[in-house]
């Protein structure tokens, strides 16, 4: 247990996305459903288990599991816990209902989703701000993980609109449906600031550590989980708020998602073309691997969302195709995580 950290959630992140993916997919294929419910079932052993060693390691490693928070690079990864929460409870309000009961589902959702939300407002404002006062920060630092701690809260605004519609008419629905938005908002210009600092690394130091690499893709996370947020909240629009407010709302489900969804599109581009170069030559496997899983699932996620909206048969194709990239990264990867842990390798 002396070398789990945050970043090892992100299997619960990679895990319980494939499920999501599936129960949102906006064509019917047929074994689908068991698939999501097999991988929803894996996901919370995921979680438990990880869960499980965390605790053990800050029980037999403290001066190890506190010493992450001044890691200019593990810090980052504690985004991953509350997206793991965050992500395994949507899993089951959309998947785990018809394995456990509508109801228990809904409260492990909502159980989850505050929990995940408080955490992940932590994360966007602490680690900020260990970077800016505390952290030793290279010119050539940034990379994809930077986003870690500042996309949790675009994964609970995404997640949320699922929620607004169990409130009751009325104040409560309204203020969830606020805080959605402004957690949009908080996640999506943060997120825009790293990205553009990824970008400029990228342009004066180059590619950097082969074993970082994987992280570039991290960038589809805010990109893909925002797209999904704007149509699943404007789905919502109408319980919430009046016109022409609601009508508003659901059009920026494809005002702004189309747009972001080119740029996704053309940064999957790069980080593919990236990653074919840097295998050709030597690309080690870590957990950084699991950045192949998350974060184009919720590109899949906003795809469907679009197709949803549409009804453009180009865009259910586009999910379609998504979704079996998602699938075979995120088998490769739990294949090989899971010989690593077996062998010890990732362990040590």
């Amino acid at each position: 247990m002396a070398n789990i950290g945050p970043n090892w959630f992100a299997s619960v992140m990679g895990t319980s996305i494939v499920a999501t993916a599936a129960a949102t997919l906006p064509v019917t294929v047929p074994g689908l459903q068991v698939l999501a419910q097999v991988v929803w079932v894996l996901a919370g052993v995921l979680l438990l288990a990880v869960s499980a060693a965390t605790i053990a390691h800050w029980r037999y490693h403290p001066d190890t599991a506190r010493g992450h928070a001044d890691n200019p690079v593990m810090a980052h990864f504690y985004g991953a816990p509350p997206m793991g929460l965050l992500a395994f409870g949507v899993a089951t309000h959309l998947v785990g209902a018809d394995l456990i009961g509508a109801t228990a589902a809904l409260w492990v959702f909502a159980v989850l989703w505050v929990a995940g939300t408080v955490y992940g407002l932590v994360t966007a404002v602490g680690l900020p701000y260990l970077v800016f006062t505390r952290h030793d920060v290279a010119e050539d630092a940034a990379f994809g993980g930077w986003l870690m701690p500042v996309v949790p809260p675009m994964v609970s605004a995404a997640t949320g609109a699922l929620l607004v519609p169990e409130l009751p008419a009325g104040q409560l629905r309204t203020t969830l449906f606020t805080l959605c938005w402004s957690m949009f908002g908080l996640s999506l210009l943060a997120s825009l600031v790293v990205i553009t600092l990824v970008w400029g690394r990228l342009a004066r130091h180059k590619i950097g550590a082969a074993a970082m690499v994987p992280t570039l893709w991290i960038v589809l996370g805010p990109l893909g989980q925002s797209i999904t947020a704007a149509n699943n909240l404007g789905s919502q629009a109408h319980l919430a708020v009046p016109e022409p407010y609601a009508t508003a709302f659901q059009a920026m489900g494809l005002v702004y998602g189309l747009p972001v969804w080119g740029f996704a599109l053309m940064w999957a581009g790069i980080a593919l073309a990236v990653t074919v170069r840097t295998a050709r030559a030597h690309l080690p496997f870590t957990l950084t691997w699991w950045s192949f899983t998350f974060p184009v699932g919720t590109v899949v996620t906003g795809t469907s969302g679009l197709a949803l909206h549409t009804g453009e048969t180009f865009l259910q194709v586009a999910a379609v195709m998504l979704f079996a990239a998602l699938l075979g990264a995120w088998a490769t990867v739990a294949l090989r995580t899971a010989r690593g842990v077996l062998t010890g390798a990732l362990l040590r």
